[in-house]
């Protein structure tokens, strides 16, 4: 049954792909599926995801914004503020703070849960990790651990299994597993990028080139999550810097194409044209992408870099680096692919329905988690049989109630005033109008 589903999955997202080619422009016949996963086991929605990256290779870019993890889908609606447009990829990161921080590792379960609202509306998701040195426990300090050094001999330890430091490193890396499995069970497709920028001398885990340097933990964290965690939701974004004196050559940090999905760059700098070059001659057939950005590329560069499938500008940077006009008119531009964008909408939509993830469209529904404990259960059930009765709602297949936009605000109070000390958020939809609402000690 999986094999079917997958073919099914895949040849139904090959025909999509050419009703959403405007007529005169090449068409790729289905056959043509373009670079298979690294992982071999890829789920449907994975498959798919890269093979849509593929196809637009060369002629559209998706634009994308970071979000911290304790500040749920901030950067992004203000992007949104800024531009008209929502971003086409929603990013975050899994932190390693603690208390009230923007990078607090509390945020995790509400940031899976945003991710899992921002897929359901149209979104691409792009996960990175500013992992904890293996030597200390979490939460930790940015500048101590995420920025901290390991010696030779730790390095040595941490890669060779049975060692009490690769027994320490498994157990961290084993707690983002576990939020990467609600994804896969929640059928959403990632972009994981590990390890990022690893050819810079800025991280615990970068800065050393060769076969046993830095990109062979990469190829353990690969082997860890592919074949012991059966993660099969993620498409393998691997990630350097562009060069300066602190940041060495890509080719010295490349684990080899079998563990590699789509290369990726980040560049806060100039757009260099060899820094594109370089990339693209690793890449061979497969996607590339900037995956972090502070100043967008313009117009210009990525006509004459066409294939940089999406960009992420960092979360607060979107303003302070960009005048608001070239934001704009980046985001403007036919080439580009936001949220909402029928081009990459309908994309979306194909892949949650081919995998069993839903059928919320580009972002028309609203979605409610269920309520935790008995209290939240029963004004679950209450809400779902007042809802159906009024013709409004539906329940939908991936585990949570769905409505289409009913086109009034009246409804938000019954769905948010009997949960105690929680915070919901009411999406209306893909153009933007929304509300949040917090209610402290309301009891059923």
């Amino acid at each position: 049954m999986r094999i079917y589903r997958r073919v099914g999955v895949v040849a139904g997202f090959a025909w999509l792909l050419l009703l959403l080619v405007p007529i005169g422009v090449a068409q790729v016949a289905p056959a043509a599926a373009g670079p298979a996963p690294v992982n071999p086991h890829a789920s449907p929605e994975a498959r798919a995801l890269l093979e849509y990256l593929d196809s637009i290779s060369g002629r559209y870019t998706i634009t994308g914004q970071h979000n911290f993890p304790n500040e749920s889908s901030r950067w992004t609606d203000r992007t949104y503020d800024v531009t008209g447009k929502y971003p086409g990829l929603f990013g975050a990161d899994f932190g390693f703070s603690a208390g009230d921080d923007k990078d607090s590792i509390e945020g995790r379960p509400a940031m899976i849960a945003e991710v899992e609202r921002q897929y359901r509306n149209g979104a691409v998701i792009a996960l990175t990790w500013h992992a904890v040195r293996p030597t200390d426990d979490e939460p930790v300090g940015f500048r101590d651990s995420v920025q901290g050094h390991l010696t030779d001999f730790e390095w040595k330890e941490l890669l060779t299994p049975g060692t009490d430091l690769y027994r320490r490193w498994c157990a961290q890396v084993d707690v983002i597993a576990g939020y990467l499995a609600q994804l896969r069970d929640a059928h959403v497709a990632v972009l994981f990028r590990p390890y990022h920028e690893m050819n810079g001398n800025w991280f615990w885990w970068g800065g050393r080139p060769g076969k046993n340097g830095s990109a062979a933990l990469y190829r353990q964290l690969y082997d860890r999550f592919v074949n012991y965690h059966k993660l099969d939701n993620l498409v393998w974004v691997w990630n350097v810097n562009s060069p300066s004196g602190n940041a060495g050559t890509f080719a010295d940090y490349f684990p080899g194409a079998e563990y590699v999905d789509l290369p990726s760059v980040d560049n806060y700098g100039e757009f260099k044209q060899n820094y594109y070059n370089d990339v693209l001659a690793l890449a061979g057939e497969k996607p590339i992408a900037l995956a972090e950005v502070g100043g967008v590329p313009s117009l210009d560069v990525l006509k004459a870099q066409p294939k940089w499938t999406y960009f992420m500008i960092w979360a607060g940077l979107a303003e302070i680096l960009n005048p608001t006009e070239k934001l704009r008119e980046v985001f403007d531009s036919p080439d580009m692919l936001n949220r909402g964008d029928p081009r990459l909408g309908e994309a979306m939509d194909a892949m949650r329905k081919g995998s069993g993830g839903g059928d919320c469209g580009t972002g028309d529904c609203f979605c409610v988690d269920r309520g935790k404990g008995a209290a939240g259960e029963a004004l679950q059930r209450f809400e779902a049989e007042r809802a159906q009765r009024a013709g409004k709602w539906r329940a939908g297949d991936c585990g949570i109630e769905r409505a289409r936009d009913a086109g009034d605000g009246e409804i938000s109070g019954d769905l948010w005033g009997g949960i105690r000390d929680h915070e919901r958020r009411w999406d209306r939809g893909w153009h933007g109008a929304r509300s949040d609402y917090r209610r402290g000690e309301t009891a059923i």
